[in-house]
Order: structure tokens, then sequence, then C-alpha cells
């Protein structure tokens, strides 16, 4: 099959069209390389995917009307895996435009795209646990209200899902979403707390721990992730009519860690002690993520079994290979 991967040159993007490749899949993959982080590691993970004959690439923005549809045309894709979106919570803070671009009419770009798409199978997209805003209740389950979201990056990610369902509905588009929680390891995001905390541990600089270190996250190590992606991407829903070929699932590690437990991990693996400063909470964060899979384990057979004993020395000895640490 050929499957096309918005935001392949992104981390998550990178590590999906990596896997689509190696079981035989062709990959036309797009991705804008902009300068939210260092596009020279957007180019590294670029090159690798370049080596495989059966992938194509095209640097476009996809928030541009029809230029998707051009990248496909006589391509024979009949499979989408949208990964390509503005991320970051305290960044849409900053640069709000920047969402309603990307998540947004870039999002309504796919959506168009797979309407038009002959012989389209299945379409995956990944939200995010932001969707989850300031909810009590954990674990996090699918069908929780998500109406509360604490940053302009969830409310888009929410309205995604929105637009999903609707053209689910309308044009009976098959649509898996994926609420991906807090995705960390090898050739991973510099804005990610788990690399900017390794960066600083290896230079000897100060950590920020927010809300004085009083917060857990769900961390999912990549390899569990792409799992996921790729049984969604295999199973498409079926039309049982009311409400259209659409579903929504969490895909986590189903193991909030605390936030100075994760520390003392990443000291371990990089055999150095943190220096730690202890600062409020930030706006538009959560205190605790925490994944219900129920329902993918019940549907896809998903199973994470990467716990942060394991996932943060891969990601340490990674990044002492890239940096040259």
């Amino acid at each position: 099959m050929t499957v096309l991967v918005t935001g392949v040159a992104g981390f998550v993007g990178y590590h999906v069209g990596a896997a689509l490749l190696a079981r035989g899949d062709s990959v036309v993959g797009i991705d804008d390389l902009n300068a939210y982080y260092d596009a020279r590691l957007k180019e590294a993970r670029l090159e690798r995917l370049s080596r495989k004959p059966s992938f194509v690439f095209h640097k476009l923005d996809i928030a541009a009307r029809g230029a998707l549809a051009g990248a496909c045309k006589d391509a024979g894709v009949d499979r989408v895996v949208h990964l390509a979106a503005q991320p970051g919570v305290r960044y849409s803070l900053e640069n709000p435009f920047a969402y309603e671009r990307s998540n947004l009419a870039g999002h309504l770009e796919v959506l168009e795209l797979c309407r038009d798409l002959p012989g389209l199978v299945h379409l995956v997209y990944a939200s995010s646990s932001s969707v989850y805003g300031g909810n009590a209740k954990l674990p996090f389950a699918e069908a929780d209200r998500v109406d509360t979201p604490a940053s302009l990056y969830a409310a888009t990610k929410k309205a995604g899902e929105l637009m999903s369902y609707a053209y689910s509905n309308l044009y009976r588009v098959p649509t898996t979403g994926l609420r991906l929680f807090t995705v960390y390891g090898p050739w991973g995001r510099p804005d990610m707390a788990y690399y900017s905390f390794t960066k600083a541990i290896f230079a000897g600089e100060p950590i920020r721990l927010f809300n004085r270190g009083n917060m857990k996250r769900d961390f999912t190590y990549i390899d569990d992730i792409v799992e996921g992606v790729l049984a969604a991407l295999d199973h498409p829903p079926g039309d049982a009519g009311e409400g259209g070929p659409h579903r929504l699932y969490n895909i986590g590690n189903h193991r909030p860690e605390p936030l100075p437990r994760f520390i003392e991990v990443l000291e371990q693996a990089t055999g150095r002690k943190a220096r730690i400063e202890l600062a409020p909470m930030q706006p538009g964060e959560a205190v605790e993520t925490f994944a219900d899979i129920t329902a993918i384990r019940r549907d896809l057979g998903f199973a994470p079994s990467t716990p942060i004993d394991e996932g943060l020395p891969r990601f340490v000895a990674w990044f002492r290979d890239y940096h040259g640490v």
C-alpha cells in the first residue's frame, strides 16, 4: 500500500515513516521543515528516510490550498497518517496564529484531500492528551467531556477531532483519531522536557521544575506509539451508519510517572546529578496526565511495554551519539 505521512520529518512522523518502509509499504512524505526547532534535526531524520527507494518527499505547507492534492496526484495513495501540526502548549501562548494555520486550516486541507482521494481506505490523525484540559477525573477516558481546554493548542486539537467527525459523518471517510500522551525517545523533539533536561544535565545547567516538581506525566516511548499508530492504520473502523466511520483512542503508557522520579532515571542514565530550580505552575499545563487505554487494547491489541527505566537510557544513548557528548 502507499501511505501519505504528513509531518514526516517530525519526531513521530519520522518513526512512523521508517516503520512503514521497513515493512514494505511505499511512503509519500510531506513536511515544511519549519524553524519551530532546529531544522537540521528534521533534515537528519529525512536523510535517513530518503535512503529507501520507496520513499518520496515533498516539501510543502499542508495549509496551502490544493498543495496536498498536487503532491498525491498519480501517487496511488490509499491511506493517510496525518501527524503534521504546530505542537507545544507554551508556544501557543506566544504565537497563536501558527496554530490557526497548521492545526485548523492544515487539518481541513487533509480532510478535503481524503474526501476526494479515490480508493481511500483510512485516515489516521494525531490528536493530543491536551484535549482533556482541566479534567480532574483520572485516568482520562475517551468518553470524558473535553470542553475545558487549558490552551489554544488543546482547543485546536479538539477542533480537529470535531472536524474529522463531521467529514466522516458527511462523506463517510473512515477516520481514526489518536490522543497521544507525552511521547519520548530517540530522534525526539528538543522542546520537550526529557530532551531539554538531558541537554541541561550534560551542560551543567539548572533544570526548572514547574509546579515545584509536583507533576506527573504518562510518558510513552516512541516504539509503543508507532505500534499503536500502525495497528490503527491497519484496522479501519466499520461504517455502522450513525455518526460515520470515526473513532477515537487514547494512546499512552497507562503509567503516570512523578517528575522527580523521571529526573532520577535521567540522572542514572547520564551518570550526572541534575541541578534543580523549582518554579511555579505555567499557564496551560496539566498537573497530571494518565491514559485509560482500555479501548485501544480491546480493539487493536495495543500493549505498551517500555517503562521509562528502559526508554530514557535509550534516548540518552542516542543523545550522546547525535550530539557527540
